[in-house]
C-alpha cells in the first residue's frame, strides 16, 4: 500500500502540494491526472525519493520495489533482449552468482531462489514483451545502439515491464508507441500483478487500464473509482455541486453583511447585527471552481475542390530500389477523415510520405488536383523547430507581409496567447510547441491534411479540442495515431495499411482492437479496383454527407440561441415588465420548435447517408 499524507512541496517558492493526501491499495491501477504544471511528474519523483518533502510523509512496505523508465535510453552494443533481460537485477545478479558459487549451501539458496522467481522463463518472457511493444525476433538480437532514441524508450519501457517491480510508475508511456503498441499496454497494464500508477492524456487507456483516477488540481490530490470517463462525469456533478454552494454562501452573506450595513449603528438592533458580524465571521468560505482553460485550434477553411483531389494508379513507394508500398490505386476526396491502421513498419509513414509529396513514386501515376495544397504534420517536425526564435518569429517568416494584430491572432487561434508568442520556442512546453507546428501545417488552409501521431505532446483537454477542429475542418483528413478515442471521434474511413498493400477495412476500430489484442485474422479488406475510377454513388455521398454537416451546423446554432434565451428568462429582472416576458418566451417557443424540426431533419439527413453508405 503506497500512503501519501499531509505531503507539501514548493519548486522555488511555488507550492505543487499543501497536505495533500491519498491512500493507494495494493494492486490498485492509478490514472494520475490535472493540469499541465500541477506537479504529476513531481510527484513521482518525490514517491521515488529523488526529490525531499517539505512536509508530510510517502510510505510503501519496507522491501517494496519502484520501477520506472528513465528519460532517455542509452544507446549500447548490448542486443535489446539482453538489455530487457538485465532490467531484472536481482536475476542478473543470481545468474551471475550461479555461475561462480562453490559452496553447497549457497548454491542451494540461489538455485531454489532462481525457480522462485522463475528465471527459466525469463527470455521468453522478455521476448513476448519485446514483440508486443513492436520489436521483431531480428531487432532483439540487435544491438541498442542500432535503433533511435524512440526505440530505445521503447526498450527501456520493455525492461521495467519485464522487472515487475512492486510499484510501477509510468509517465506518458505512450507517446513512443504506435496504435498497436498502445493497444497491447493496455492490455498488460490490465493484468499486471502489483501497483501502477500512470500519468497519461490517452483517454482510451484511462478507461480501459486503470481502475481509479488520481486527480491532482488546486494542490490537493482526490481519488476516483472508475475510469477516466467516469471521473470527469463525477468531478462535473462535484463542480455543480460545489459552484451551488458557493452562490447560497454568497447570498446568504450578502443577507447578512445587508442587515450589519443597515442596523449596526442602530441601537435597537446592535446586539443582532453585532450576532451577524460573528456569523460572517465563522462562516468557512466556499470557493466556486474555476472553469479550466480551454483553447480552440481554429484551423483556415480551405475552398472546395473537385474530386478526387487525389488519385492513384498502380503506384509503387519506398526508399532507395526497396518498395515500401506496391500497386497502390488510392482516391482521396475532400470530405474524407482516412485513418491509417497497420502495424509498426508496415509502411503508414511512408504513404503519409508520398500524399504530402515528401517522397517520390517508384512506379505508376498519381493525379493531384492543380490547385491542391497539403498540409503535414509529422512527430519529427516538433524537433525541427528554431528553439532561438519565438512563435511570432516563425509566422512572422511564413507571412512578412501581415500586420503583427493578425499574427497574433494566428497564434491565439492555436492556444498559443501573448505571453508564449514572445516566448523562446526552447522554452516552451511538449504541447505548446506541438500547437506551433500544427498552426505553421495548417496556415495555408491546406485541402489535404495529413496528422502523423499529432497528440504525443497534447493533453486531453487539447486532444479534445483537436477532433472538435478536424471535424469541423472542410479539407479531407488523412490521420496516423495510437489515440483511438480521436480516431474514434474523426475517422469514417479506415485504410490498413499491410504487406506492402493498403487497402479498405471493413471493420471498426473495436474489430481493429479485438484483431490485434487477439491474433485472429483481420477481417477482409474490400476488394480494391484496379485504377481509380469516376463513382457516381461518391458524389451522391458528397452531397448527402454536406446535408448532414448543414442540418448539424443548425442545430448547432438553435442550441446556443438557446442557451442565450434561457440565460435571459432565467433573470428575475425581466419579469417587471409582463410585456418584455411575454415577447421574450414566445421567441424561446419558437426557437424549441424550430429546433425540434432542424433534429428532426438532421436525423432524417443521417439516415439517407447511413443507407447510401451501406
Amino acid at each position: 500500500m503506497l500512503r501519501i499524507d499531509d505531503i507539501s512541496y514548493s519548486i522555488q517558492g511555488r507550492p505543487l502540494f499543501e497536505q495533500a493526501s491519498a491512500t493507494i491499495p495494493e494492486g490498485h491501477k492509478i490514472g494520475l491526472v490535472g493540469p499541465n504544471g500541477a506537479g504529476k511528474t513531481t510527484l513521482f519523483k518525490l514517491i521515488k525519493g529523488e526529490l525531499s518533502l517539505d512536509g508530510g510523509e510517502i510510505s510503501l512496505p519496507s522491501r517494496a520495489r519502484i520501477g520506472g523508465v528513465a528519460q532517455e535510453s542509452a544507446a549500447t552494443g548490448i542486443s535489446v533482449l539482453d538489455t530487457v533481460l538485465a532490467a531484472d537485477k536481482e536475476r542478473a545478479a543470481l545468474m551471475a552468482e550461479a555461475e561462480q558459487a562453490t559452496d553447497p549451501t549457497r548454491i542451494a539458496e540461489v538455485q531454489t531462489r532462481l525457480a522462485d522467481i522463475d528465471a527459466w522463463s525469463a527470455e521468453a518472457r522478455a521476448a513476448t514483451i519485446l514483440d508486443g511493444l513492436g520489436f521483431s525476433t531480428a531487432d532483439q538480437a540487435r544491438p541498442t545502439s542500432d535503433f533511435s532514441g524512440g526505440w530505445r524508450m521503447r526498450v527501456a519501457l520493455a525492461g521495467v515491464l519485464f522487472a515487475q517491480p512492486d510499484l510501477l510508475l509510468l509517465d506518458e508511456p505512450t507517446n513512443y508507441l504506435d496504435l498497436e503498441g498502445a493497444l497491447w499496454l493496455e492490455s498488460y497494464l490490465a493484468r499486471y500483478p502489483h501497483t501502477v500508477i500512470i500519468i497519461s492524456h490517452d483517454r482510451g487507456l484511462l478507461n480501459r487500464a486503470v481502475g481509479h483516477i488520481l486527480h491532482l488540481e488546486a494542490k490537493k490530490l482526490t481519488l476516483y473509482t472508475g475510469g477516466y470517463d467516469s471521473f470527469t462525469r463525477m468531478r462535473a456533478e462535484k463542480r455543480a455541486l460545489l459552484a451551488a454552494e458557493a452562490k447560497k454562501q454568497a447570498d446568504r452573506r450578502a443577507h447578512l453583511q445587508s442587515f450589519v450595513d443597515r442596523f449596526g449603528a442602530t441601537a435597537s438592533k446592535a446586539r443582532q447585527a453585532q450576532a451577524r458580524v460573528k456569523m460572517l465571521a465563522k462562516m468557512e468560505p466556499i470557493t466556486a471552481p474555476e472553469e479550466a482553460k480551454f483553447h480552440r485550434f481554429t484551423f483556415p477553411q480551405p475552398e472546395g475542390l473537385s474530386p478526387p483531389i487525389v488519385a492513384m494508379e498502380g503506384v509503387s513507394v519506398g526508399y532507395g530500389d526497396r518498395a515500401v508500398l506496391r500497386k497502390l490505386n488510392l482516391r482521396i476526396d475532400q470530405d474524407d477523415r482516412i485513418a491509417l491502421l497497420g502495424r509498426n513498419g508496415q509502411g503508414k509513414s511512408t504513404l503519409s510520405k508520398l500524399l504530402a509529396e515528401r517522397l517520390g513514386t517508384m512506379a505508376g501515376h498519381i493525379t493531384r488536383s492543380t490547385k491542391l495544397r497539403v498540409g503535414y504534420f509529422a512527430q519529427h517536425q516538433v524537433d525541427e523547430l528554431h528553439l532561438d526564435e519565438t512563435p511570432l518569429d516563425h509566422i512572422r517568416s511564413l507571412r512578412p507581409d501581415e500586420g503583427q494584430a493578425k499574427q497574433r491572432a494566428r497564434l491565439a487561434g492555436f492556444g498559443l496567447m501573448e505571453a508564449q508568442a514572445e516566448t523562446k520556442v526552447g522554452q516552451l512546453s511538449g504541447g505548446q510547441k506541438a500547437r506551433l507546428s500544427l498552426l505553421i501545417a495548417t496556415i495555408d488552409a491546406p485541402h489535404l491534411l495529413i496528422l502523423d501521431e499529432p497528440t504525443n505532446h497534447l493533453d486531453i483537454e487539447s486532444r479534445e479540442a483537436l477532433s472538435e477542429a478536424l471535424n469541423d475542418y472542410t479539407g479531407a483528413v488523412v490521420l496516423v495515431s495510437h489515440d483511438m478515442h480521436l480516431l474514434g471521434l474523426v475517422a469514417d474511413r479506415l485504410w490498413l495499411v499491410k504487406d506492402g498493400d493498403v487497402a479498405p477495412y471493413e471493420g471498426d476500430l473495436d474489430d481493429y482492437r479485438r484483431f490485434l489484442l487477439t491474433g485472429n485474422s483481420a477481417p477482409p479488406a474490400k476488394e480494391q479496383p484496379k485504377a481509380a475510377p469516376k463513382r457516381a454513388p461518391r458524389d451522391e455521398l458528397l452531397n448527402l454527407r454536406a446535408e448532414v454537416r448543414r442540418a448539424e451546423e443548425r442545430v448547432g446554432k438553435l442550441t446556443d440561441m438557446l442557451s442565450k434565451l434561457d440565460v435571459k428568462l432565467a433573470d428575475p429582472a425581466l419579469y417587471n415588465d409582463p410585456y418584455e416576458a411575454e415577447k421574450w418566451g414566445k421567441k424561446h417557443a419558437e426557437a424549441r420548435q424550430a429546433m425540434t424540426r432542424a433534429e428532426a431533419l438532421w436525423l432524417e439527413a443521417l439516415e439517407k447517408l447511413e443507407k447510401a453508405e451501406a
